[in-house]
């Protein structure tokens, strides 16, 4: 199966934000979805690993901003590349601000954000998929959204070119390089929690 055929579905790409008991997370997804129009709803899933999901688990609340087609690799890395459970990942940004549900969101390389609670979830195995109403939306800016395929093509950097005789597996998600014979089968990405699947060999 090849899984890039994922990437020609119409994805966005969007920063995932939730708060609980005064911490503060967020992570990259491209799974939301409007499900709904009167009364308005929208769908997400987040890795099940990933501590803003056990936050909005916690708390029934978040906040999604869409990235804009000027966002920099360097945003993607700081909240899809490394765990909030063991850094701050809004440390030293200047470009984050409070809303009313008490949850940060990006005031730059977004054109909007949505505030929401949580009615309804459940189980998907890797992910936990939320339906959501929101309580708020604003727009920002005009700048054309950033879309899943745009990322691959135009903002995550592409492989070096192999510099050892080891095998070089690299993920299509985050462009982690993987260096052995064969990759284990159980075996996760460090940096976005993908599987094997997801590899390929350069």
């Amino acid at each position: 199966m090849d899984n890039k055929a994922l990437y020609n579905l119409s994805y966005g790409v969007y920063l995932l934000t939730a708060n609980e008991n005064g911490k503060d997370n967020g992570c990259i997804i491209n799974t939301a979805v409007q499900i709904a129009e009167n009364p308005a709803r929208i769908s997400i899933s987040v890795i099940k690993g990933n501590l803003t999901c056990d936050m909005i688990l916690n708390t029934g609340k978040f906040n999604l901003s869409a990235l804009d087609n000027t966002v920099t690799f360097d945003l993607i890395r700081r909240f899809g590349m490394q765990s909030g459970r063991n850094t701050d990942k809004f440390e030293g940004m200047r470009t984050v601000f409070r809303s009313e549900n008490g949850i940060l969101y990006l005031a730059e390389s977004t054109n909007m954000y949505l505030s929401c609670k949580v009615i309804e979830h459940m189980d998907l195995g890797s992910h936990i998929l939320f339906i959501a109403e929101l309580t708020d939306a604003i727009v920002m800016e005009n700048t054309p959204s950033l879309t899943y395929a745009q990322y691959h093509a135009e903002v995550k950097p592409k492989p070096k070119a192999p510099e050892t005789e080891k095998k070089q597996y690299v993920c299509t998600i985050c462009g982690y390089v993987y260096e052995g014979d064969e990759i284990p089968e159980d075996y996760l990405c460090p940096l976005c929690q993908h599987g094997k699947e997801y590899f390929e060999l350069q």
